[in-house]
C-alpha cells in the first residue's frame, strides 16, 4: 500500500506545484516584452533616435514607467501642455534644453551628442 499513497502524494505534490506556477504568473506581473521598431511604427530617424535613447537616457528614464527609475517616465512628455517635474512648457525648445543643458540632477548631454543623434531622438520622444 506504501508505494500507492507515495505516488498519490506525488501526483498531488505536482498538482500544487503547477497551481502555484499558474496562479503566481498572474499576480504583480506587469513586465511587458519590449516591442520591435516596426511594431511601434517607427521610422528610420524615429529607429536611430531610440537607439540613442537607450543609450544615453534609459538608464534614468523608461520610456513609459517610472517604476525603479531615478527619473520620471517620458511617455507622452509632449501630449501635456506643460512637464510634469518643473512645469515648464512641453515644447520642443525646453525639453531641447533639458536634454543638452540638464536640469537638478539631471547631466547635460549636449557633448555626448551630435546634432544628428539630438535631432533623431527627439523624433522619437515624440512618439512616447
Amino acid at each position: 500500500m506504501k508505494p500507492c499513497r507515495d505516488l498519490l502524494n506525488l501526483k498531488s505534490a505536482a498538482t500544487l506545484s503547477i497551481l502555484a506556477v499558474f496562479l503566481f504568473s498572474f499576480t504583480g506581473c506587469t513586465v511587458e516584452r519590449r516591442k520591435s521598431d516596426a511594431e511601434l511604427g517607427l521610422d528610420a530617424q524615429q529607429a536611430a533616435g531610440r537607439r540613442v535613447y537607450d543609450q544615453q537616457c534609459l538608464r534614468c528614464h523608461e520610456p513609459y514607467s517610472s517604476r525603479g527609475s531615478k527619473g520620471p517616465a517620458l511617455k507622452g512628455v509632449f501630449k501635456s501642455q506643460y512637464l510634469s517635474k518643473s512645469g515648464l512648457p512641453a515644447n520642443d525648445e525646453q525639453v531641447g534644453e533639458i536634454i543638452l543643458r540638464g536640469r537638478a540632477t539631471m547631466p547635460g548631454f549636449a557633448p555626448a551628442l551630435t546634432d544628428q543623434q539630438f535631432q533623431d531622438m527627439m523624433a522619437y520622444l515624440h512618439t512616447l
